[in-house]
């Protein structure tokens, strides 16, 4: 996890949304964990090990005040991986959480929310406290028992709301050093 974004107010700036009538202000969430699960949809590691992991978030925690949202966060092969072509994929694969889809950068190939929280590539995964509060940023895959134990935290934190928070921390479950990668692998794509 960066340091430096421990603790922030997190904000998409999104171009569109998908599944979802109206767009959505983070702000509406407050009172629950907010799962951001950020992909591309020709990213490997975000189809074989993200996007199970996000849709299991959402089923197991659903009546748990947590709420799954999807930031689709191209910055690569941009001609491709359209929104018409992301509606396909969000019906293909049953994609039923609202997805955002990250604003494109008029200046270089990184979109804006990624630009801004320096995300490492996709997938990522981002978890906001009940507070709004950016808790968790990590590129590259974790377990379910990893993330369930990080929300269970959360969860318990919220109920306990005199306790002070802390910032979670996470390592690769296989300690791989998250990132070695060029390019794209089983791992994910890297920035």
């Amino acid at each position: 996890m960066s340091r430096a974004l421990s603790g922030q107010t997190f904000k998409l700036t999104a171009s569109e949304w998908l599944n979802t009538e109206r767009a959505i202000e983070l702000d509406e969430y407050r009172g629950k964990i907010v799962v951001i699960y950020v992909f591309q949809m020709l990213c490997p590691g975000c189809v074989s090990h993200g996007l199970p992991l996000a849709k299991n978030i959402q089923s197991t925690f659903a009546d748990s005040g947590v709420q799954v949202i999807g930031l689709h966060s191209v910055f690569e092969h941009h001609d491709v991986m359209t929104p018409d072509a992301l509606r396909a994929f969000i019906h293909e694969y049953r994609i039923q959480f609202p997805v955002a889809i990250d604003q494109p950068s008029e200046h270089n190939t990184i979109p804006k929310t990624m630009d801004r929280y320096q995300f490492g590539g996709t997938p990522t995964l981002l978890i906001l406290d009940q507070h709004g509060k950016l808790r968790l940023n990590h590129f590259g895959m974790l377990s379910d028992m990893q993330v369930g134990a990080l929300i269970g935290s959360l969860l318990e934190e919220g109920a306990n709301a005199g306790a002070e928070s802390q910032t979670l921390d996470t390592q690769s479950p296989d300690g791989k050093a998250l990132g070695d990668n060029n390019g794209c692998d089983e791992y994910g794509c890297k920035v």
